[in-house]
């Protein structure tokens, strides 16, 4: 099952929303449109709502709609050793002409005990219908072997309960028979043309006889998947024209049989006609007007041998028709009894088939009906709920209201406004109301094209505006590049010039070492003369006493030594010059000593600044670097952005 759908007929993936199962639908709440979650609408059965009609089947081409029967459950009891029994609709020889006696063999080679055709069974209805009819003069009842037009009026037309005729169907008749006259103590499972029959077998008023709606479609899968086939079942009870209950018109051939054809029997199949035709009825019945002998109403278009459980491929041809025929003829060929008798008249066969069935009694095969109309009304909205709706829906004119085109699946507008107001349906069904919202929809997008178109324009101007800026950031941007490539230039050759300076102050640092050298050396030198000076005072010191003494010497020898005396007074004289000098010489070298401790002073202060200042250029060498690799990045930033401003522009 899919979903939260419970019914017997339900919706599968397939579906994509298209209404035609809603437009086949006899029962405008049936069937619910709900968005998926992909986004998606797609029509749901509402199970509690449905009445099995099938109709939806055939409307849909997309195969969007299954149903569920008993097979599975039948094959699984008979699996486990259940006693089952089973009944098999007349529809199934005339669907399987070659080979339903071969399966119906299979089944009970599987263990089925009894195999019993509906066919006697309609014998029995049609002498019950007979017989209550003219014993009751129940007249302009309707029939109700079809379970589709029994869910249909106990749902939607309880009014028509009392003229449902109080006879049960072939299938519940062949049931009683079997369980009370027969006293077959087994499950009964139907082998069944009908999806419907489940809703009757399961009634409670129907005392589950029937456990089990195999349907044709179902059987026939499951037998040629499990090969189900064995020496063909032989019929186990005689029957009559009731084999042609599911062919059009079948009750009401049966009843001609016996009741000659001055009756008027209202003959009525398919699903709009059948409904449409109750709708009337009902106020026939109402008003009190003439009614028929009895109405003999089916679901399905050509009665139960296409049914809604029959394979699809079957209803394709009339194959199933001219097999039909053929049970037909036969059935009414002479047998034991003079029921079926062709020759005799309608009230000799009457006769005949009363003493057939004299031992039965009719109340064994009555039937109750229930009204399941509460909580399963379809209310009708009032003219102010329509105009309500309609405004919902953007349909303000009575034009409008009055489109009908049934595109939604609802025959009319007010259909469809009918089913938004029992809520299953909404307005997004209605082509009409999306092509109206689609029309605005246009409108609001013109309008914003227009918007857009002027703020295009506006856009446009503003982009001559950018492109004028961009044009000018351009400029700028060549001016700043220039700017940068003279820096990096410019710090190229601060760097330059730094190492060149750096490289003159290694110069400058080993002169001031050679200098200090040269005024060590200098000032050794003038120690050495300091030497020579001791030594030349040392020596004028003497030559002054050597003076001294030749002085003394030569007073001593008078006249003789007056010019030794002259000589003595030269060399004293010469020893005072050579002390002075050394003196002097003393003292200059003194200065000297001292001028040159300053110098040697001055050199070390002069080579500590020269390593500062060295220090100083080797830094900025360093950073001048640095800003030489900013100023690179920077121009590396200012092309990229150049470049998108080129792009800019060109968009």
């Amino acid at each position: 099952m899919y979903g939260n759908q419970k019914g017997l007929i339900y919706t599968n993936d397939k579906c994509i929303g298209c209404n035609r199962c809603i437009s086949a639908c006899p029962v405008i709440t049936a069937n619910r449109a709900v968005k998926t979650e992909e986004g998606f609408q797609r029509i749901e059965v509402d199970g509690d709502k449905c009445i099995a009609c099938g109709a939806c089947f055939d409307a849909c081409e997309h195969n969007a709609r299954e149903f569920v029967d008993d097979t599975e459950a039948f094959f699984a009891a008979l699996s486990k050793g259940e006693k089952l029994s089973v009944l098999w609709a007349p529809a199934f020889a005339a669907n399987y002409p070659g080979e339903y006696r071969q399966i119906l063999g299979g089944l009970k080679k599987l263990g089925v005990n009894r195999i019993i055709s509906v066919s006697f069974g309609a014998d029995i209805t049609t002498w019950g219908y007979i017989k209550y009819i003219t014993e009751h003069h129940f007249q302009g009842g309707i029939s109700q072997p079809c379970p589709a037009v029994v869910n249909y009026i106990e749902h939607y037309m309880p009014e028509l309960i009392p003229k449902l005729v109080p006879i049960q169907s072939p299938l519940m008749c062949a049931a009683i028979y079997a369980r009370q006259y027969l006293n077959i103590t087994d499950k009964l499972a139907f082998i069944s043309p009908c999806i419907a029959k489940k809703d009757e077998i399961s009634d409670p008023k129907n005392k589950g006889y029937v456990s089990y709606n195999v349907t044709f479609d179902h059987l026939m899968k499951y037998a040629r998947q499990h090969n189900i086939k064995a020496e063909p079942a032989p019929n186990e009870i005689e029957y009559g024209l009731g084999s042609i209950y599911p062919m059009p018109g079948g009750l009401k051939e049966n009843v001609y049989w016996f009741c000659g054809e001055e009756v008027f029997i209202r003959q009525i199949e398919g699903e709009h006609r059948t409904y449409e035709f109750l709708e009337d009825y009902k106020s026939r019945v109402l008003a009190g007007r003439r009614l028929p002998f009895m109405v003999d109403a089916l679901n399905c278009e050509q009665g139960c041998i296409y049914g809604t459980g029959i394979e699809e491929e079957k209803a394709r041809t009339d194959d199933i028709l001219y097999e039909l025929q053929t049970i037909r003829e036969n059935s009414k060929s002479n047998r034991k009894s003079s029921a079926w008798a062709r020759k005799a008249t309608p009230a000799q066969r009457l006769r005949s088939l009363n003493r057939q069935f004299a031992r039965l009694d009719i109340r064994d095969f009555m039937r109750e009906y229930t009204d399941k109309s509460a909580g399963n009304e379809i209310r009708h909205p009032g003219q102010a709920e329509l105009n309500d709706i309609f405004a919902d829906m953007n349909k303000t004119t009575e034009l409008q209201r009055e489109i009908d085109c049934s595109a939604c699946g609802y025959n009319t507008c007010k259909e469809m406004a009918a089913a938004i107001y029992n809520g299953c349906n909404n307005k997004n069904s209605c082509v009409h109301y999306i092509k109206n919202m689609s029309e605005k929809e246009k409108e609001r997008i013109q309008e914003i094209s227009c918007e857009v178109e002027a703020r295009n324009e506006e856009m446009a101007r503003k982009n001559e505006t950018i492109e004028q800026m961009v044009a000018e950031a351009n400029g700028e941007f060549s001016t700043l590049n220039s700017s940068i490539d003279e820096m990096i230039d410019g710090n190229n050759s601060n760097a330059e010039e730094s190492t060149n300076i750096s490289m003159a102050m290694v110069e400058v640092v080993d002169f001031c070492d050679e200098m200090k050298k040269s005024f060590g050396e200098i000032h050794g030198l003038l120690e050495q003369l300091g030497g020579n000076n001791e030594n030349i005072t040392k020596v004028a010191a003497k030559t002054n006493l050597l003076s001294l003494n030749a002085s003394i010497e030569a007073a001593r020898a008078g006249e003789v030594g007056k010019g030794f005396a002259v000589v003595a007074q030269e060399i004293k004289a010469l020893s005072d010059v050579s002390k002075g000098a050394a003196d002097d010489s003393s003292k200059n070298k003194d200065q000297i000593v001292m001028a040159m401790t300053r110098l040697m002073e001055s050199s070390e202060n002069l080579m500590k600044v020269v390593d500062n200042v060295n220090e100083r250029i080797t830094n900025l060498a360093a950073s001048t670097e640095e800003i030489a690799s900013s100023a690179a990045m920077i121009g590396q930033v200012a092309s990229e952005l150049h470049s998108k401003f080129d792009r800019i522009n060109a968009l």
